[in-house]
């Protein structure tokens, strides 16, 4: 029988979800195929002020009594910085690769099986369909970044927190697209960014700003809001030239 192991986490992290995955497993043991830990909670980018603990839950198949268990739980540990965890099945899992394969390619680098079998480390990621989604993200970013400074309405904090929420969704991104270059990503944020400019052969110092203004909180007046929105932009948008000129 499987046990829950917890050893390879962050001391905090696993402090901080240990009473909730006893809880879930001493009623829903008999149902759960397997547990993972993934995000920074697994790596050296993990805050223990600000990082919230996030976690894969595979059920051999799916059971609503088992969700609305977790609905339950929210709240009792979301205070913990316990996020909600991502429920599927083993079948979901082998049949979402073609639509997810950047966040399936994450879930593979950065992961730690805490109970039961580890159905990530083998999983294989269609490059076509890596090549597809990165385009089509980098297509979508671009009009949430344009909307989302028209809806700023010159307000600083409102943009500065836009660009701060973007840099986080673009390392997983970022990870896919070295993928493409035919490199191995790092894990770490910083090390992401660093390795994309040598596979890409982009110069990734905009998205290094951003991400060191989101970890300092850094206050930036109008004008450098704005200059510095501007240069993200662009760099995005010369991303998705050259992810778009890759051949599958």
């Amino acid at each position: 029988m499987s046990e829950l192991s917890l050893e390879k986490l962050k001391p905090l992290a696993a402090k901080n979800i240990k009473p909730f995955l006893d809880d879930i497993l001493s009623k829903y043991q008999d149902k759960i195929h397997s547990i993972y830990i993934t995000g920074t909670a697994v790596t050296d980018d993990f805050n223990e002020k600000t990082s919230d603990v996030n976690s894969l839950i595979v059920l051999k198949g799916m059971d609503m009594k088992f969700l609305e268990q977790l609905m339950l739980l929210g709240k009792k540990y979301s205070k913990h910085r316990v996020a909600a965890p991502l429920i599927m099945t083993p079948e979901y899992l082998n049949t979402s690769l073609d639509v997810f394969p950047i966040e399936f390619l994450n879930f593979k680098l950065s992961h730690v099986t805490v109970f039961g079998e580890d159905l990530l480390e083998n999983l294989e990621i269609s490059l076509a369909d890596l090549r597809q989604q990165c385009e089509r993200e980098l297509k979508v970013k671009l009009i949430s970044l344009r909307q989302g400074y028209i809806s700023s309405l010159g307000n600083r904090k409102i943009l500065a927190e836009g660009l701060a929420k973007h840099i986080t969704g673009y390392v997983p991104l970022f990870r896919g697209i070295i993928v493409l270059f035919g490199k191995l990503p790092p894990i770490r944020q910083r090390e992401v960014i660093k390795s994309l400019s040598d596979a890409a052969n982009i110069n990734t110092d905009i998205f290094a700003n951003v991400l060191r203004v989101k970890r300092e909180k850094t206050k930036l007046s109008q004008q450098d809001l704005n200059t510095l929105f501007e240069d993200y932009y662009n760099a995005t948008e010369k991303l998705g030239k050259i992810v778009d000129e890759i051949k599958e």
